[in-house]
């Protein structure tokens, strides 16, 4: 079992941590803050560099943190507070199925971040602030 922790913990919390860099420095084909900002403002979310800054810190902070297993409940408040704006401002209206883009994929990792973070980090964690 902590090995499959381990496992889900560094591959969710690995890719978090690469959109964070996408919105925050451009890296992996992303479009920085300021070409993130552009979009969400186009989403209503003012100011947009701001927002995207935010989103991009938690993603990068809580994607790290999750994927040593560091300080769990801070890093799911920040990615499953993310997950829940993205599911508000873009794909609730377009209903459940991923293939609409809907909301299927967001929650999914909602609830496995939230099961990893009741279960615990498992042996295989570095605890960066224990």
């Amino acid at each position: 079992m902590n090995i499959a922790l381990a496992l889900v913990r560094i591959v969710i919390g690995l890719t978090y941590a690469g959109h964070g860099s996408q919105k925050l420095f451009g890296w992996f084909g992303g479009y920085g803050l300021t070409g993130t900002g552009q979009w969400m403002e186009s989403l209503g979310l003012k100011p947009g560099k701001l927002m995207a800054l935010l989103a991009g810190l938690a993603e990068l902070i809580g994607g790290l943190l999750l994927a040593t297993g560091s300080l769990l409940p801070i890093a799911a408040t920040l990615l499953i507070v993310t997950m829940l704006v993205a599911i508000i401002t873009v794909h609730r209206k377009n209903g459940y199925w991923v293939t609409q883009n809907g909301f299927e994929y967001p929650l999914i990792l909602i609830v496995v971040i939230l099961a990893v973070t009741l279960i615990g980090p498992g042996s295989y964690a570095i605890h960066l602030f224990s």
